[in-house]
């Protein structure tokens, strides 16, 4: 049976997701930014809590994982670099880690950049990527502790999934990526289009996580650091694809 996938809003603008096998009952959390929004989430499904599993460090990634565990007696995976800084971890992983989720594959990819040691998850079998605070709808997270290079090098890793993927990102901040994204590209009709229908959404206080694969690698100017197209959109032709990558990145800073 088809694994579900339950995005649940929490504190301002972040987002947790509940992934939950209807054969076996069980359910793994990724990321717990608090713990009440997911407790209501869980106490209305009658589901219980099997595993957390941790991207990266934030506060607001892993502020309710203590009392989450606490209360469920569940394990918590995360990023072997990472341990120094995260709550006790139960399995230590990392780039190229593979796990069992009820009987289907997880995959670990190193996505560092945003901090050192950030992580996703991805599920070959539900179509699923939880990439956090690295690849995010219409963007991607701001490099804090990592280089330029490292965050290109994990959004090509990411680039590389089936164009079919689901993305699962951390936060609510696509119609200020759009904003962003539209003085990059404004010529590019997809983009055009997607925005659209991001502000539609948006109105509604409907979310616009997760997204396609697909659809970032048409739109999402950080994705798109190694297109002709994109590199004569910034006058940057010749330039390497890290160069390009680097320049967008220090726009959206400025933005």
């Amino acid at each position: 049976m088809p694994i579900e996938i339950v995005t649940i809003p929490c504190l301002q603008d972040n987002y947790a997701f509940l992934i939950h096998s209807p054969e076996t009952g069980k359910t793994a959390l990724v990321d717990a930014p608090e713990a009440a929004a997911i407790s209501s989430a869980l106490e209305e499904r009658r589901w219980s809590l099997d595993a957390i599993w941790i991207t990266h460090h934030h506060g607001d990634h892993v502020d309710g994982v203590d009392t989450l565990r606490a209360a469920h007696r569940c394990p918590v995976v995360g990023a072997a670099n990472d341990a120094h800084r995260l709550p006790k971890l139960d399995l230590e992983v990392g780039d190229g880690s593979i796990f069992d989720f009820e009987g289907h594959e997880v995959r670990v990819i190193d996505v560092s950049g945003h901090t050192v040691g950030h992580i996703a998850f991805h599920i070959p079998d539900a179509k699923a990527a939880f990439t956090a605070d690295s690849l995010m709808a219409l963007g991607c997270g701001r490099v804090f502790e990592g280089s330029f290079a490292m965050m290109w090098d994990g959004l090509c890793k990411l680039k590389e999934l089936p164009a079919h993927t689901w993305i699962y990102s951390g936060h609510e901040y696509t119609a200020a990526n759009a904003k962003f994204a539209m003085t990059i590209e404004p010529k590019n009709s997809d983009l055009v289009s997607r925005v659209r229908d991001v502000n539609a959404r948006r109105a509604e206080n409907a979310p616009t996580v997760p997204s396609l694969l697909s659809e970032e690698l048409a739109t999402n100017p950080f994705l798109r650091a190694d297109s002709p197209i994109l590199k004569a959109a910034v006058d940057m032709r010749t330039a390497s694809d890290i160069d390009v990558f680097t320049e967008i990145r220090r726009r959206k800073d400025r933005f």
